[in-house]
């Protein structure tokens, strides 16, 4: 069996008296899709931002590739981790700028910058938008920009939250398809049991402030 890519070891956040998590075990191998399944409130976006190392728990330890996570890893691996948060955020701009945005930081030529534009593109079915306006697009089409963004750069980790809130039929089949095909490790939450059985090869129950394995 694959040692584990990403480690939570006993991990808790408070919020003042509200205890959000308690005492968190998850172990994440590469290439797994791991569904968190909860109900709104239930603490899903506080796992996500720890793993995401965006917050910091009150307790507990986040290993990486079996290395114990501390400020100057942390800094290092940010952009190994990425985050895509339920709300849409874009730059203003088009869409071809959008997908290009993180690529642009890595020193790539401009020929393959387009290549993994373009690679990107055609998963999430944007070829027919990337001269628009991200003004100009439905919610459903943000949102496919915004997390084929975070794909180009190719994380060894993508989180989600809740990738498919508020959308139709059709921009979330297109969304599920594309993680589906990805070779990229995914953490994503939801409410939607189905959604977790159709996408996650293992999937975990938010409960309490505790993670169950909902096999």
């Amino acid at each position: 069996m694959k040692s584990a890519l990403l480690e939570l070891r006993n991990v808790s956040k408070s919020y003042g008296s509200l205890r959000v998590l308690r005492g968190i075990h998850l172990k994440v191998r590469e290439g797994e899709r791991i569904a968190i399944l909860g109900p709104n409130g239930s603490g899903k976006t506080t796992l996500l931002k720890i793993i995401a190392l965006l917050e910091s728990p009150d307790s507990g330890k986040i290993l990486f590739r079996g290395r114990v996570v501390d400020q100057h890893l942390a800094s290092t691996l940010r952009g190994k981790i990425t985050l895509v948060f339920q709300e849409n955020a874009w730059v203003s701009g088009t869409v071809r700028e959008n997908l290009s945005l993180g690529l642009t930081f890595m020193e790539l030529e401009k020929d393959e910058i387009e290549r993994k534009v373009l690679e990107v593109a055609r998963l999430f079915k944007l070829e027919g938008v990337l001269d628009k306006k991200m003004q100009q697009l439905s919610g459903g089409e943000q949102k496919r920009v915004c997390i084929g963004r975070a794909l180009a750069i190719k994380p060894e980790i993508l989180l989600l939250d809740e990738p498919t809130t508020w959308l139709d039929k059709e921009n979330s089949a297109l969304i599920e398809k594309a993680i589906r095909k990805t070779a990229r490790t995914v953490i994503f939450s939801t409410t939607d049991p189905f959604q977790a059985k159709r996408l996650a090869t293992k999937t975990f129950r938010l409960r309490d402030g505790h993670l169950l394995d909902s096999r």
